[in-house]
């Protein structure tokens, strides 16, 4: 899928470093989480919703998309920062939106941290609003 001067792939094993430092520098990765298991992870569970976004041969975006029949999710979304703002991200989601509409998905669901009003602004210039739900979680596997 081509999308202006970006073009959206499968992301493959090869792509790992890069996509580590792309999400590095868009401020995605934590302590808490290894990069390389969450790839790893996604590579074992529907691999096929998992994206990126190439420039001129480089590696300028991501998406990870995930679907158990009852809700959609988005994660790692990312556009390298120098091209944020001009469409790629809003790209990245239509192609995420799409492969979980193919699957009857009725519903996406993604996190976002409080005080990030930038991404805020971005997700409900695509549709989305606040749920009145609280987001909880329970670490299964410690990644440090």
């Amino acid at each position: 899928m081509s999308l202006g001067a970006w073009r959206i792939r499968p992301c493959r094993p090869s792509d790992e470093a890069a996509v580590i430092a792309l999400w590095q520098a868009c401020g995605l990765t934590r302590p808490w989480n290894d990069p390389s298991k969450d790839i790893a992870r996604k590579f074992a569970e529907q691999p096929e919703l998992f994206a990126v976004a190439e420039l001129d041969g480089e590696l300028v975006g991501s998406v990870m998309a995930g679907y158990e029949g009852h809700r959609g999710w988005i994660n790692y979304l990312a556009v390298t920062p120098k091209l944020q703002r001009g469409g790629l991200g809003r790209a990245l989601m239509h192609w995420a939106e799409l492969r979980l509409r193919e699957r009857g998905c009725p519903k996406i669901n993604l996190q976002i941290r409080r005080g990030n009003s930038a991404v805020i602004a971005f997700y409900e210039s695509l549709g989305f609003s606040e749920d009145d739900a609280m987001s909880m979680g329970k670490r299964l596997e410690k990644d440090d």
